[in-house]
């Protein structure tokens, strides 16, 4: 019998990674949408990010760092980042402060509908 190097588990793993990613991409894209429509929201990402330095591991600082200078650089490109396909972005989000402008219902809802449309793949 032929063994394989990777563990069958290896492509789940691999997969649920990039779907986790992908989920954060789409969610980020609708905190995106409705923050165009009320740029305010940006100071509140401002006013989390104050928060998170005085209880985050100082490992974090280096994505907070960077979540700051985005936000000092207006909604454009703040809103590009959180929306961009990229290693960087992705690793962003990780740790975005935009995450927290969802309301606790938007963000069921959001999940609710990413569920059920991933449910089969």
């Amino acid at each position: 019998m032929k063994t394989s190097a990777v563990s069958p588990n290896h492509d789940l793993a691999m997969r649920t990674h990039r779907e986790i990613d992908q989920r954060s991409l789409a969610l980020h894209r609708l905190i995106a949408a409705k923050v165009r429509s009320d740029l305010a929201l940006l100071g509140k990402a401002k006013q989390i990010l104050l928060r998170w330095r005085s209880t985050v591991s100082p490992r974090t600082f280096v994505y907070l760092d960077e979540w700051q200078h985005l936000l000092d650089q207006g909604p454009d490109v703040c809103l590009a980042v959180a929306v961009e396909d990229s290693e960087r972005a992705a690793a962003l989000r990780q740790a975005s402060p935009l995450a927290c402008l969802l309301t606790p219902k938007e963000r069921f809802e959001f999940l609710k509908s990413w569920g059920g449309a991933h449910a089969s793949q």
